[in-house]
């Protein structure tokens, strides 16, 4: 049976980059599991508005990377700016990149890769205000749908969800058959 894949959140993700990729790797047959920063709901922001609540599964401090198979970072402005002030979901992300998991971030979610300090030397996108932020990081950062450096997943935002999720789910899938070989 494959790991669940995490999706790490808090109030103000944007509501199609956490709702769109986790009903994509439903639907291809993976198990989500939402973590926050508390337990109980957290809010999404949609488009110019608060929009629909998550129940939370988890919180950061009750979970270990090497129980999930990999990890998707939602964007919106409040949200990975939230979480990075978090040591512990800093670490979770540290965590996972260093394993060699997938690590996907869209939008403002490689705010997340940066403050993990996991991009130096990759190649990655986002939303155009933290592209800077990124290259401080030392990424070299490019304007594509989707891009992926090893193990980690970038998109620039709602737009490119298709190609994000179909990039997630195809490194996921070689993973689960690199594992049964």
């Amino acid at each position: 049976m494959t790991k669940p894949i995490m999706i790490l959140a808090t109030d103000g993700f944007e509501q199609s980059e956490l709702m769109k990729p986790k009903a994509n790797l439903e639907a291809a047959g993976f198990e989500t599991t939402v973590v926050s920063l508390e337990s109980g709901s957290i809010r999404g922001w949609n488009e110019k508005d608060w929009g629909d609540t998550v129940n939370v599964d988890a919180t950061v401090d009750d979970v270990n990377s090497k129980d999930f198979a990999g990890i998707v970072l939602p964007g919106g402005q409040i949200n990975p700016d939230m979480l990075r002030m978090n040591k512990e979901a800093v670490k979770l992300v540290r965590s996972f990149a260093e394993s060699n998991k997938p690590v996907a971030a869209i939008c403002h979610g490689p705010w997340m890769l940066a403050e993990a300090d996991v991009i130096r030397g990759k190649t990655v996108t986002s939303w155009p205000s933290i592209r800077t932020d990124l290259r401080n990081a030392g990424a070299n950062v490019v304007d594509k749908e989707v891009q992926q450096d090893a193990n980690i997943i970038t998109s620039r935002n709602p737009d490119d969800i298709p190609a994000f999720s179909e990039a997630l789910i195809n490194t996921l899938n070689q993973e689960k058959l690199s594992k049964a070989a």
